[in-house]
């Protein structure tokens, strides 16, 4: 029997860094992760990065690549990342720095764009030909996939929907605009805003992140002809049922064409695996892999 390929996955967010080895079927076979220290050096916290990835490793030797989800913006493949929400990488360069020291292929990408990517492959993405992944987290992204295919853009950022404006002349986000989807409903932004973290929102907070991301949404649907929009992140997961039902009737109020009429916001389906699970599937994809042929 053909042994399954397998994949050193890296998550790295605002808020934690974490890594797994991935089984070519989506399957998760190791964890580790630990929180993003903001204080840190650009090398300290490449270096921190690795100590992660080489905890989930441990004695493990039998992986073929390394694919890694990383905050944008970035240039093309990850060559170097400048994530708004890690003031300390600005140009970076993740791809090469990964790849001298794993002595193995690296494949990088927006975290939005692998989180799109594994549910395609894995989750509940499977069988849809046009719709959107998002994360809402310590930031907000989004991955598209149109026609079947994962949109990279002109340098790899495509489906940022963080930076789809929903409060004119709002707050000001990272990005240097005002009333982005991301200064208005990630984590960061509801704790600015409330003073307390997002786990200690309240209804009415939850309602108005719903409604926030049901507007950026609405214009991406119109905008793009998706059949469906899945949301991942911890903001998204933990508000539950109070954040999709805003979100979805801020849909029916603002998709009213005939063919973005009826689309609808849903979860993820590999939950709070999904992050790690569409790194790796960066990592397949650079190696040819699609598990959806086999």
């Amino acid at each position: 029997m053909k042994r399954q390929k397998v994949a050193l996955a890296i998550d790295i967010g605002g808020t934690k860094i974490a890594a797994a080895l991935v089984a070519q079927s989506g399957q998760v076979l190791t964890r580790h992760q630990v929180p993003t220290n903001q204080s840190v050096s650009a090398d300290m916290l490449f270096q921190s990065a690795l100590g992660v990835a080489q905890s989930a490793i441990g004695s493990e030797s039998g992986f073929d690549v390394c694919g890694v989800g990383c905050g944008g913006p970035m240039t093309q493949g990850g060559e170097t990342v400048s994530p708004l929400n890690i003031a300390a990488w600005r140009d970076f360069p993740l791809q090469a720095a990964l790849q001298e020291s794993l002595q193995i292929p690296v494949a990088v990408d927006n975290d939005a764009k692998a989180l799109a990517l594994g549910e395609a492959w894995f989750g509940a993405g499977r069988g849809l030909t046009n719709f959107m992944a998002m994360v809402v987290s310590t930031g907000v992204g989004g991955g598209l996939f149109v026609d079947g295919k994962l949109l990279d853009g002109n340098d790899g950022n495509a489906g940022h929907i963080g930076h789809v404006v929903v409060e004119p002349g709002g707050t000001k986000c990272g990005c240097g605009a005002r009333g982005c989807l991301e200064a208005e409903a990630s984590g960061l932004a509801i704790e600015r805003r409330t003073g307390k973290p997002p786990a200690k929102a309240d209804s009415t907070e939850k309602a108005r992140v719903g409604t926030m991301v049901g507007r950026a949404v609405a214009s991406a649907v119109n905008l793009l002809d998706l059949e469906r929009v899945l949301v991942g992140g911890s903001v998204a997961l933990g508000f539950g049922q109070v954040f999709l039902d805003a979100a979805n009737q801020e849909m029916v109020a603002l998709c009213r064409l005939e063919y973005s009429n009826g689309s609808k916001i849903s979860r993820v389906g590999l939950g709070e695996e999904a992050p790690l699970v569409g790194a790796a599937a960066v990592g397949f994809k650079s190696l040819g892999i699609d598990p959806r042929s086999n």
